[in-house]
């Protein structure tokens, strides 16, 4: 099947990474290399471009279209390991970093990777087709107290408990495979009145489990850290989010990591030694133009923030 895929805040990713023609650069979400194509031709064949992703089939296709690019070196890891692959690579320090948090268009249209509410498919959700946890595992074993904590806190859906009890009555009479299954399940737990307006009943739902599935929030918080320490001084870190509460872990790690002393304010002096190790340069954050919305849907929850490394 032949994608069509369109990165988001393309422009302004580019333009906010500050790129050196002979700089090092890690994009730590390849999906289908929207963002990195466009890096790739700003870099010189001094400059390396560092492409990961956890996803096995995005690996492939990017490398079978840059066969022949030797600024490119493809890696199939999770950017939570960002470290083991630098330190593989021998490389201490990079110049920027990108990282794209969406689900990828290919995953999206891809009925039997099981992301989408829209299309009928094997309730899966793995970004990491090798892991072994899948979404179907989380909905058919998960208690009622657990998927309701899950889809209330990850999908900031006000129906939460009513569809973690409906998921639990519903499986013990037939196991819940598809993605079609949950939609119905979904269906019947929220008010047909509900449903009329306020967008697809089952998004939210879907992101919880999407979220849980690859444990991204908790990676998120890790990754920050990690990155930063990674970065030659003035290299920049771009994060894209596409919900609420990424955008907020990535707004709050920014603005600690910009903090000189963390002391109480009673202290006389500093006791805590902490300097900022970052300067943030987007005081809010940049979000898609209405053109980009209007061609690209994906883009109206997208939020970009970017910090510099002092």
């Amino acid at each position: 099947m032949e994608y069509k895929h369109q990165a988001v805040l393309l422009e302004e990713a580019i333009e906010y990474l500050n790129i050196k023609e002979d700089g090092i650069y890690l994009d730590g979400t390849l999906g289908r290399a929207g963002h990195s194509s466009e890096i790739l031709k700003k870099l010189s064949a001094a400059g390396k471009l560092i492409a990961v992703d956890r996803d096995t089939a995005a690996i492939k296709a990017v490398r079978e279209k840059f066969i022949d690019n030797e600024s490119l070196i493809l890696e199939h890891a999770n950017f939570q390991e960002i470290d083991q692959v630098l330190a593989k690579l021998g490389i201490e320090g990079v110049d920027g970093m990108l990282f794209d948090l969406g689900v990828s268009s290919p995953q999206l249209d891809n009925p039997e990777r099981g992301f989408s509410y829209q299309n009928d498919g094997p309730l899966d959700m793995r970004m990491n087709p090798e892991q072994k946890l899948t979404a179907q595992d989380i909905v058919n074993n998960y208690s009622q107290a657990e998927l309701e904590r899950i889809i209330t806190e990850y999908g900031e859906e006000n129906w939460a408990a009513r569809i973690a009890e409906f998921i639990v009555k519903m499986r013990k009479e037939k196991a819940i495979e598809t993605t079609n299954d949950l939609v119905e399940v979904i269906k019947a737990a929220i008010p047909k009145a509900v449903r009329r307006s306020g967008g697809h009943p089952a998004r939210r739902t879907f992101q919880a489990l999407r979220i849980e599935t690859n444990n991204e929030l908790e990676q998120l918080k890790n990754l920050i850290d990690k990155a930063v320490s990674f970065l030659n001084p003035e290299g920049r870190i771009v994060i894209i989010t596409f919900h609420s509460l990424e955008d907020r872990i990535v707004k709050h790690k920014f603005r600690d990591l910009a903090k000189d002393c963390t002391c109480p304010p009673d202290f006389p002096i500093c006791v805590c030694d902490k300097k900022a190790e970052v300067k943030v340069i987007t005081s809010s954050p940049i979000q898609a133009s209405d053109s980009e919305k209007e061609f690209n849907p994906r883009s109206r929850s997208a939020k970009m923030r970017v910090a510099e490394k002092i």
